[in-house]
């Protein structure tokens, strides 16, 4: 068994862990800081929003252009009146992008850029957006994030309680915050391809949160039956047993995006590539993060403001307490809820001496 094989077995059957609940403040206040650079970044440069939701226009040139990707930058600029989003494609043609334009002035801009890239009108291709259709579009997405978000928080509300769900939800909305902070701070255009990216990543978190919290809810039956594990502990121990599938799913996700970001929208130049693959890459590692140092640890401090669970930690620690004024060793049941012996110190199972001792007392034969 590999390394790591080895040490996913160990979390699992509660022989090692870290206590991830235990320090959650350490991690709510990393998650706080984190999110609120990203809400600084979203209000002092806010998004580079693609001309599917502002409106705009789009032109495409024949394929093997001897004219530079900064030289056509230039005259989209001069022509437009402000800036222009110029990407080279695979077949050698431009793709020039110019937002934030009516459509009656889209004939007048197509004319000037083809007599300065040497070309026949007709031949550099245009699709138009008009505004208010791209008003539309930007509607429609954040009327489906909030339909997502509801349904989520119903599902997990019938399948397990409505703290999780609530746990779920902040996990969900600082996933979001943290990514669409990336997107301001490196100024990537936001398109229909990174709402589609960030649909794909809170699945993907979604999914994560769901299997610890799957893990959680079936140690905690029967909870305050025990004397033994507090709501933390147990939740402690979901983390830790679930804890390198977790790191496993996320490497594998996040290894053909990393790809695709670095490799094909940076080295290759496909910037195409960059809206989805950037909003995957941000999104499933804060899916990740969440899922461990948020999720869990919310419904546990959720939890354990109950009334009963406040009784079963007084309960819990009163009987430490009593065991470690009396000297007792520290046990580790493989189970919450598990009332088994201590463990014994020293060989088991030593077989007895044959022969010796049996119904006579020691001494010499007669």
């Amino acid at each position: 068994m590999s390394k790591l094989g080895s040490l996913g077995a160990r979390l699992h059957r509660g022989e090692i862990s870290y206590d991830f609940v235990g320090k959650r403040k350490i991690w709510y206040g990393v998650s706080i800081l984190i999110t609120i650079t990203a809400i600084v970044g979203l209000a002092v440069r806010g998004l580079n929003m693609g001309i599917e939701f502002q409106g705009g226009a789009v032109f495409t040139t024949p394929t093997r252009m001897s004219t530079s990707v900064a030289q056509a930058e230039t005259y989209a600029k001069d022509a437009a009146g402000h800036e222009a989003i110029v990407q080279k494609l695979g077949n050698g043609s431009l793709r020039i992008q110019i937002a934030g334009i009516e459509t009656d002035q889209s004939d007048r801009i197509k004319k000037e850029l083809a007599k300065d890239l040497n070309l026949d009108p007709e031949k550099l291709a245009a699709d138009l957006v008009g505004p208010s259709w791209g008003e539309q579009i930007a509607n429609k997405a954040w009327e489906g994030l909030a339909i997502f978000m509801v349904l989520v928080v119903i599902y997990l509300a019938i399948a397990f309680e409505w703290r999780m769900a609530i746990a779920a939800l902040v996990a969900l909305i600082h996933d979001i915050t943290i990514t669409t902070g990336i997107y301001a701070l490196v100024g990537f255009e936001v398109t229909p391809g990174t709402v589609i990216g960030l649909l794909t990543i809170l699945g993907y978190s979604l999914y994560d949160t769901v299997v610890v919290f799957d893990s959680l809810k079936e140690q905690t039956k029967d909870i305050t039956k025990q004397t033994r594990w507090t709501y933390s502990d147990i939740a402690n121990r979901s983390i830790n047993g679930t804890l390198v599938r977790s790191i496993n799913t996320t490497v594998v996700a996040l290894l053909p995006v990393a790809g695709l970001l670095f490799i094909g929208g940076g080295f290759l130049g496909a910037g195409t590539l960059n809206d989805i693959s950037l909003s995957l890459f941000v999104g499933l590692a804060a899916g990740a993060y969440s899922s461990i140092f948020i999720a869990t640890p919310l419904v546990a401090d959720l939890k354990e403001r109950e009334p009963a669970m406040k009784a079963l930690t007084k309960r819990v620690l009163a009987k430490r307490a009593q065991a470690a004024a009396g000297g007792d060793s520290a046990e580790s049941p493989a189970t919450p809820g598990d009332d088994a012996a201590p463990a014994v110190v020293g060989p088991r199972n030593q077989p007895e001496s044959r022969g010796r001792g049996r119904g006579r007392t020691s001494g010499k034969r007669p």
